[in-house]
């Protein structure tokens, strides 16, 4: 297989657009991932289109704004995991040679209110089992009662999230929050309230993606290379607390995270930079655990001690996360692509971790179908 390096990315601001359609918000992020790469639209040999709720052909509908080349236009659905699903294919592809040059794009307008994860007449609602904050909820009083963790341990998550949007001129909200206020805000499955639940949310991601062979011919300043990958989806094991639920399960992002590292050739001590799938804000706090960045038990306290803060040695969701940066789910994943490759290419401005000394990237996005744990290196 070739070396596929990340040569450009770009987003449009994620928040509130009912005035934008979505071909106007994709169209943003996708001129700004090109001229962001040096690379003229006319050179993308395929695009992978990350969306959930905007319908049949929104793919084509956005990227044919950008010309009809006649490229293949190829939609992914795997819900808050869809634009890092549709990047893994697009990788797959150039590094087995099918193309040189791929586009990926994710992006989302999404009503207010709650997101309705399951067809309405499937066990999972009749059961109950598919409302996410409880989900999360119930992890959470589980570690609380296993490891001594507290609530506000999980709120300063919140905390540490919205501080570091309130850098991020992209996010959904720049404005910091004290503990307090987080704690204080309307409560939604307890532990968890308002403050620490990701918001709905409109907005645009893309990526352009090349062979690490081809991409001298392009202007791009600088480059990623994708060093590892693993994908999957949740796994029954019997006699488990957290069986099948791969979004909140540390058993599997540590199963997929081991083989990342191993295609990756690197240990969780290796990674400089992390963002994580903070749905709600105990995610950071198991998911951290789960990719062995510290220990089990240890999540909630190197949060509260301030290890994931910009200036911690294990950096978490620098852009403000799902939290603050915003979820549009059908973006989310090529956003926290963007972010790493901002971290790592030495752009981060006041975000930016180890003095721009960051080597080695990882995301992990969940979604309905799978998780994705990419590993990027400088």
């Amino acid at each position: 297989m070739r070396d596929v390096v990340v040569l450009g990315a770009g987003l449009h601001r994620f928040g509130r657009f009912p005035e934008k359609s979505l071909q106007a918000m994709g169209r943003e992020a996708i001129k700004n991932a090109l001229d962001d790469a040096g690379v003229p639209f006319k050179d993308i040999e395929v695009a992978y289109v990350g969306r959930v709720l905007a319908g049949m052909g929104a793919g084509l509908n956005v990227v044919s704004e950008l010309g009809q080349t006649g490229i293949p236009v190829v939609n992914i659905e795997m819900a808050c995991g869809s634009s890092t699903s549709a990047f893994r294919e697009a990788y797959l592809m150039v590094a087995n040679g099918v193309y040189d040059t791929a586009l990926v794009v994710g992006f989302e307008k999404m009503q207010r209110g709650m997101l309705q994860i399951a067809e309405q007449k499937s066990y999972g609602t009749v059961m109950g089992l598919s409302v996410m904050p409880a989900s999360y909820a119930l992890q959470a009083q589980r570690y609380m009662a296993d490891h001594g963790a507290t609530p506000e341990m999980f709120a300063q998550v919140s905390v540490k999230s919205h501080r570091n949007g309130a850098l991020n001129p992209y996010a959904q909200y720049q404005t910091e929050v004290t503990i307090e206020e987080v704690l204080a805000s309307r409560t939604i499955a307890a532990p968890i309230t308002l403050l620490q639940c990701s918001p709905t949310t409109d907005g645009a991601a893309a990526v352009v993606i090349c062979a690490k062979e081809k991409a001298g011919k392009y202007a791009a300043r600088r480059s990623m290379t994708v060093a590892g990958w693993a994908t999957g989806s949740g796994k029954y094991v019997p006699k488990s607390h957290d069986e099948g639920d791969a979004e909140v399960n540390t058993g599997e992002v540590t199963r997929l995270a081991r083989i990342a590292y191993e295609r990756a050739g690197i240990g969780p001590e290796d990674v400089d930079v992390t963002q994580v799938h903070d749905a709600f804000s105990p995610g950071e706090i198991f998911t951290i655990e789960g990719l062995g960045l510290v220990g089990e038990g240890e999540g909630a306290r190197a949060v509260w001690e301030g290890r994931t803060e910009i200036n911690g040695d294990i950096p978490v969701n620098t852009d403000g996360g799902l939290l603050s940066r915003g979820h549009p789910i059908g973006a989310t994943g090529a956003a926290m692509v963007t972010e790493i490759f901002r971290q790592l290419t030495g752009e981060a401005g006041p975000r930016q971790v180890k003095d721009g000394n960051a080597k080695v990237g990882l995301i992990q996005n969940a979604g309905i179908g799978g998780v994705n744990v990419l590993v990027f290196k400088r």
